[in-house]
């Protein structure tokens, strides 16, 4: 889909890199802009796989590795070289940093007027927050997010860095629009992604509610119901039960022979602690696996909730075909997650090895010579292998 597009990358961690594996997967050519001597921290960031950061691997496969010194004036006009002939740049710095580096929007627009720029952050370009330290963390809890994932009034530490994952599709999704408009009208633009602009998004109805004087409202929105939570199974397992709609409700009062609980569905499970407890009770009768099936037989929204020891073996997962191996290299026959099912290549090619393609890059982008190649890496301007 994005064939022939080039994405220059100079983002690091998860937002960005999450953002260009979803473009690469699309058929767009990431070149991964790393500053030497370590490149992206995820590199060396725990739990290592053959000497590498798992999270690198799991958000940098189809991508070139470019090595260069941005501290020095060469390196710094290597990587400007390199973008006036982009489609799309995209950077997770702070604000101000790429400006330092003579690689900001305006700098690279006036040489590459139609250049899509994705400037991504936690904070955004400009507020009071800009130039703060920030993660995944940071960003739900200031977006609310977190007080509402909360149980027994005590925020919950995510296991999933959420507002990461979600800011790399946001970008992805702003990027391929910023594309369209370039192909229409022939311009380019910058794009100021803030994680804390995504994630505060989906507080669209607790902001509505609070705004209306009805904050304890927003606050039990997502809260436990009778027909809407985790139950413990018989095996010390759990399920998800999410019978929201009174359809679901009531297939599933009919399939245990309850029907008595049928009027019962838009009660607050605190309103009804004693019936609460009886379909507490009720779960606790089978394991988690004859609950799964009886969800799979009656149309009443019921899985089981995978756990690390089984989540490989999911069907679902293998029926939608979202694991795919490595082509080859260091990591072949490693796992790795689908991002679309549309339009992506049928095996993926492994992350790059820190500077693996900078000679390539180098000699084909910007018809650099072999000495002039070797010349800038004894001096320490590029790296390769």
């Amino acid at each position: 889909m994005l064939s022939g597009i080039t994405i220059l990358d100079f983002t690091m961690n998860v937002p960005g890199p999450y953002c260009s594996m979803r473009l690469a997967d699309l058929g767009a050519t990431v070149i991964k802009v790393e500053t030497l001597p370590l490149g992206d921290p995820q590199r060396a960031q725990p739990p290592l796989i053959n000497g590498t950061g798992a999270g690198f691997l799991a958000l940098n496969r189809n991508k070139k590795s470019v090595a260069l010194n941005l501290r020095a004036k060469e390196g710094k006009e290597l990587a400007f070289a390199l973008a006036r002939q982009a489609d799309v740049v995209l950077e997770s710095y702070r604000p101000g940093v790429m400006k330092l580096l003579g690689l900001d929007y305006h700098s690279i627009r006036h040489v590459n007027p139609a250049i899509v720029y994705g400037a991504i952050t936690g904070y955004g370009q400009r507020g009071p927050l800009s130039q703060a330290g920030v993660h995944d963390l940071n960003v739900q809890a200031q977006s609310g997010m977190l007080a509402n994932g909360s149980e027994r009034d005590r925020p919950m530490l995510p296991r999933v860095p959420v507002s990461d994952y979600a800011t790399g599709i946001y970008a992805a999704e702003q990027v391929c629009a910023a594309l369209v408009q370039k192909e229409r009208q022939g311009i380019g633009a910058f794009l100021d992604i803030a994680a804390i602009d995504v994630v505060a998004s989906w507080m669209g109805q607790h902001a509505m509610l609070i705004a209306e004087g009805r904050g304890r409202e927003a606050e039990k929105l997502g809260q436990k119901q009778l027909m809407y939570g985790m139950y413990e199974t018989a095996d010390a397992r759990f399920v998800a039960f999410a019978a929201v709609e009174e359809k679901f409700w009531v297939n599933f009062c009919h399939a245990v022979g309850r029907e008595d609980w049928e009027a019962l569905s838009h009660l607050d499970a605190r309103s009804v602690a004693e019936l609460q407890e009886e379909v507490r009770a009720l779960f606790l009768t089978r394991t988690q696996s004859e609950w799964h099936e009886l969800g799979l037989e009656v149309d009443c929204c019921l899985t089981a909730v995978e756990e690390m020891d089984t989540l490989l073996d999911n069907p679902f997962w293998h029926g939608r075909e979202l694991l795919s191996a490595q082509e080859k290299g260091d990591w072949a026959d490693i796992l790795q997650v689908r991002t679309t099912m549309h339009g992506t290549n049928e095996r993926f090619s492994p992350p790059p090895a820190l500077g693996a393609d900078t000679f390539d890059v180098l000699r084909e982008r910007l018809h650099m010579t072999n000495r002039q190649l070797r010349a800038y890496e004894a001096v320490g301007l590029i790296g390769g292998c």
